[in-house]
C-alpha cells in the first residue's frame, strides 16, 4: 500500500507527563503547540501520514529513578500522564508509535525495536518530519535512526524544546552535521 506522498509527519511523546505540570516537564513545552497543530493540519492538507510515539512504559520500568534508571516516574500505561496532550489537534486516524514498553529495556527512538522503519518503507515513505519532545532525549534518537534507516529528515525547531535548554543549539548543530534539515 503506497502513501499519497512520500512523507510522514513524526510527532514525538507530545505526551501529559512532558508537558506543563508533568512529571517530567520540559521547559518551553506547551510553545510548541500552535507550531505542531499547524504542521499536522499542512500535513492532512498534503496527504501526509501523521504518526505520533508515545513513551508508554509499565509500572517499575528501568528508566525510572527507583529502579536505578535516570527518569522520574512518567507516562506509564493507561495513566492521564501517558496520555496525549489534548491541545494537540492529532487525527483520530494517526498512527501510534508505543515505545519502553518493556520492563527491562527503555527505548528513546520512535524507530528503535518498533518496526516504524519497514513500515514506512513499505509505504513508500522518503521522508520523515519530525517535531515533539525533548529535543535533546527522544526527537534526537528519533532523528538519529531516521537517518540511519536511510530516510529524509527534517526537524522543526520551532515545534521541540528540550529538556536541558542550554543544550539545545548544540543538538541542532549536532543533527544538522548528521544530515538533518533544521527548519526554524
Amino acid at each position: 500500500m503506497a502513501s499519497a506522498t512520500a512523507d510522514v509527519l513524526l510527532l514525538v511523546d507530545i505526551q501529559n507527563d512532558f508537558c506543563k505540570n508533568g512529571s517530567l516537564e520540559v521547559p518551553g513545552s506547551l510553545e510548541i503547540l500552535p507550531p505542531v497543530n499547524r504542521y499536522i493540519a499542512e500535513a492532512q492538507n498534503k496527504g501526509w501520514l501523521i504518526a505520533a510515539s508515545r513513551d508508554w512504559h509499565p509500572v517499575d520500568h528501568c528508566s525510572f529513578e527507583h529502579m536505578g534508571g535516570p527518569w522520574p516516574v512518567h507516562c506509564v500505561q493507561d495513566t492521564p500522564g501517558a496520555d496525549f496532550h489534548p491541545d494537540m489537534e492529532l487525527p483520530g486516524d494517526a498512527i501510534r508509535i508505543s515505545k519502553g514498553t518493556a520492563f527491562d529495556y527503555d527505548q528513546y527512538s520512535a524507530f528503535d525495536r518498533t518496526g516504524f522503519g519497514g513500515f514506512l518503507r513499505d509505504r513508500g515513505i522518503k521522508r520523515v518530519q519530525i517535531a515533539g519532545l525533548a529535543l535533546d532525549v527522544c526527537v534526537q534518537a528519533s532523528v538519529k535512526d531516521a537517518l540511519k534507516e536511510g530516510f529524509e529528515v527534517t526537524l522543526f525547531a520551532n515545534a521541540t524544546r528540550a529538556v536541558d535548554g542550554d543544550q539545545a543549539e548544540q543538538v541542532l548543530t549536532k543533527l544538522a552535521g548528521k544530515g538533518a534539515r533544521i527548519v526554524r
